[in-house]
């Protein structure tokens, strides 16, 4: 992963002293001085046994637009990021699954149809323009939201009242990130329970009189369940994707808009940093996700004890 990305890095045009001069100006000797202080004079080779050398000690490197160490720049980040995505998660997962299980409880009735055209809708929405939409509506008309940041500037809110000011900000961004991905939920739960209504085991459970809400719970949705809690690992990696483009959209502080600022400004450690963090959540959350997959589906767990 790091090579790749050092890779790609290297061949897109321009790099932090393009980006400094096209912005702000300059000579060519202040061009040639920038690139013998960041050390862009070097070759490239040179850089990546240079950058490896740092990161085996930890160091990610020292960003070229903030002056700054790359990990502390990211850790100032991360966490507005991880409350954005994090909350955006159990947001899609929850409402998703839930609705999945209305619209499967009974396949093919108007509920069913009326929620398959919803999510289907959502899901072809881009996020941005989702997002443009709720600001439009709840921030612009109605006023109930703040536009855009993670508080009020200037506000000196502090202890609860300042938790409070950035979960009103989060609002829209965690709205925007999550009914996209919501509705793939619902579309998974509902395939999963229509295929689960016709197995064998479900036909056993209703010979034996097991009312229908019980098997609607513990058999057939507990069962679809497991194949949206398979995708919540693999939209890990979008999600912190994602936030990008919402993080953009409301001007929320976070790793996905350092990272569209790291391009624009050709700051390349501090992509690397950025990529490297968020391999690492990436990994964390399957891991859970592997954790919760055995919880669900006692198979898994009996398995691995069987060998």
């Amino acid at each position: 992963m790091i090579v790749g990305g050092f890779l790609l890095l290297e061949a897109a045009p321009g790099d932090a002293v393009d980006a400094y001069v096209a912005s702000l100006g300059g000579d060519a000797g202040l061009v040639r001085e920038l690139r013998e202080r960041w050390g862009l004079d070097r070759s490239a080779p040179t850089r990546f046994l240079l950058y490896l050398a740092g990161l085996a000690t930890g160091d990610l490197g020292r960003s070229l637009a903030f002056d700054r160490p790359v990990l502390a720049i990211v850790l100032e980040r991360l966490p507005i990021t991880l409350a954005l995505a994090g909350s955006a998660t159990l947001l899609a997962f929850a409402l998703g699954s839930g609705l999945g299980i209305l619209a499967g409880a009974r396949p093919g009735g108007p509920l069913d149809r009326l929620l398959s055209a919803a999510a289907l809708l959502l899901n072809a929405m881009p996020s941005f323009w989702l997002g443009l939409l709720l600001a439009l509506l709840f921030a612009v008309r109605l006023r109930w939201l703040p536009l855009a940041g993670i508080e009020t500037i200037g506000a000196g809110y502090s202890g609860l009242a300042r938790l409070f000011d950035i979960a009103r900000h989060l609002v829209l961004p965690v709205l925007t990130l999550g009914l996209v991905y919501a509705a793939l939920y619902l579309r998974l739960m509902r395939a999963g329970m229509v295929e689960a209504w016709r197995s064998d085991f479900v036909r056993a459970a209703r010979a034996k009189g097991i009312p229908r809400r019980r098997l609607l719970l513990r058999h057939v949705a507990r069962n679809a369940l497991l194949p949206v809690v398979t995708m919540l690992g693999l939209q890990s990696a979008t999600l912190v994707g994602g936030s990008v483009v919402v993080e953009s959209v409301f001007a929320v502080p976070g790793i996905g808009r350092l990272a569209a600022e790291a391009v624009t400004q050709r700051d390349f450690p501090l992509l690397l940093g950025i990529l490297i963090v968020s391999a690492l959540l990436v990994l964390l959350v399957n891991l859970l996700v592997d954790l919760l997959y055995a919880r669900i589906d006692p198979r898994v767990e009996l398995g691995a004890r069987a060998r």
